[in-house]
C-alpha cells in the first residue's frame, strides 16, 4: 500500500510539475472498491471537485481501487489512506469492535458524510431454478471476497433464512467484478452484490445470453435483519435500469448506505475542504451518477456511526445542517 502511495506521489509530481511539490502541495488518497461498482466513480467525483481548487487548498486528491470496506477502514487506520468509502454496517462494526474488529474498536475512525443507499442484490440464472433465497441450497453461489462488506451482508441474509453458508451451498469468494462473467459462463448459479443502482456489474450480468433474474428477499428475512441490526433498512432493486433481466417489477430486499470516512489524524482543513466542495457543488455531484438521484443534503448525514470529523462538523455547522 505504501509503495502504491509513493508511486501515486511520484506520478503526481511528474504530472503536475515540481512547482506543485515546491509549493508544499499535500497529497491524499481515497480508497474505493472495484472499478465496476459505485465506490470508484464516487471517489473519482469527489477527487475531481477538490482538484479543481487544488491551488487554493494546496491539496491534490488521488483515487485507489481497493478490496472494499474492510480494507479501506484498516488502511485508513494504518495511515496508508486518508479517506475511504465504507458500507454503513462496516463503519458500525469497526467503531464498536465487532466482526473483523472483534474486541478492537477503531476509535480513530471518523465520519465525513454518507452517500447513496446500497441494496443487497441477489442475481440468479433462470436455468438454475433459483426463485427464492431458500433455493440456494446445494447451489454454487458467490458471497463476495473476504474483506468486502457484501460478504458480511450475504452471510447475514443466508443466516436469517436458516441457511448455513459453509455446509448448505458451495460458497465462492470472488470479487464483485468477476461474478457476472462467471454467472454467464455457467460456473456459478447466483451471486450476491451490495451495490448502488444502476451498477455496471449488474448490467453486465443481465446483458448476456444466459437469462437472469433478481431474487427477492422474503418479508420475514428483511424483518429479522432490520430488527436485529441498526444499520439495515428495507430497500428495492429498480429493474428499470436492467432491461436485459427477466423481472418486470422492482424487487424487495434490504440494504445499507455507502459512507465516506477518515481518521482523526487527518488535518481538519483537509476534511473541511473535501466536505465543502461536495456540498457547495451538491447539484453537480448528484448528476455524476444515477445512484445519487435520491440524495438530499440531510440524508447525507444519516447512517453514520463514528463521530463526525471536526473538519466536516465545522462545515455542517456553518451551513446550518447541524446545530
Amino acid at each position: 500500500m505504501k509503495k502504491l502511495a509513493a508511486l501515486a506521489l511520484a506520478v503526481g509530481f511528474t504530472a503536475f510539475g515540481l512547482a506543485d511539490a515546491q509549493a508544499g502541495m499535500r497529497y491524499v488518497t481515497i480508497g474505493t472498491g472495484g472499478v465496476t461498482g459505485v465506490y470508484y466513480p464516487t471517489g473519482g467525483a469527489i477527487s475531481k471537485m477538490v482538484n479543481k481548487k487544488r491551488k487554493e487548498y494546496n491539496l491534490r486528491v488521488t483515487v485507489e481501487s481497493t478490496g472494499g470496506s474492510v480494507f479501506n477502514v484498516n488502511a485508513i487506520m494504518a495511515g496508508d489512506l486518508e479517506f475511504g468509502v465504507v458500507q454503513s454496517d462496516r463503519q458500525y462494526q469497526a467503531w464498536n469492535g465487532l466482526k473483523e474488529w472483534e474486541g478492537k474498536p477503531q476509535k480513530k475512525l471518523r465520519s465525513v458524510f454518507s452517500v447513496h443507499p446500497e441494496s443487497v442484490t441477489l442475481v440468479a440464472a433462470v436455468d438454475s431454478g433459483i426463485k427464492t433465497i431458500y433455493d440456494l441450497k446445494g447451489k454454487v453461489v458467490n458471497i463476495g471476497n473476504p474483506g468486502s462488506g457484501q460478504r458480511g451482508n450475504s452471510i447475514d441474509a443466508l443466516e436469517a433464512a436458516g441457511i448455513d453458508w459453509k455446509t448448505d451451498l458451495k460458497a465462492e469468494g470472488l470479487k464483485a467484478a468477476e461474478a457476472p462473467g462467471m454467472l454467464q459462463d455457467g460456473r456459478i448459479d447466483a451471486f450476491f452484490y451490495t451495490v448502488g443502482h444502476p451498477s455496471g456489474a449488474i448490467k453486465e450480468a443481465t446483458a448476456g445470453n444466459r437469462k437472469v433474474r433478481f431474487v427477492p428477499m422474503p418479508d420475514e428475512v428483511i424483518q429479522k435483519l432490520t430488527t436485529k441490526y441498526p444499520y439495515y433498512a428495507p430497500a428495492v432493486i429498480p429493474v428499470e435500469f436492467y432491461p436485459g433481466g427477466t423481472d418486470k417489477m422492482d424487487v424487495p430486499t434490504f440494504g445499507v448506505k455507502a459512507t465516506f470516512v477518515t481518521s482523526i489524524d487527518v488535518p481538519e482543513d483537509i476534511v473541511y475542504a473535501v466536505t465543502k466542495e461536495v456540498f457547495d457543488n451538491f447539484d453537480a455531484f448528484k448528476k455524476l451518477h444515477p445512484a445519487y438521484k435520491v440524495l438530499t443534503k440531510e440524508s447525507m448525514l444519516q447512517g453514520l456511526t463514528a463521530p463526525l470529523h471536526p473538519g466536516a462538523e465545522k462545515y455542517f455547522k456553518e451551513v446550518g445542517l447541524i446545530k
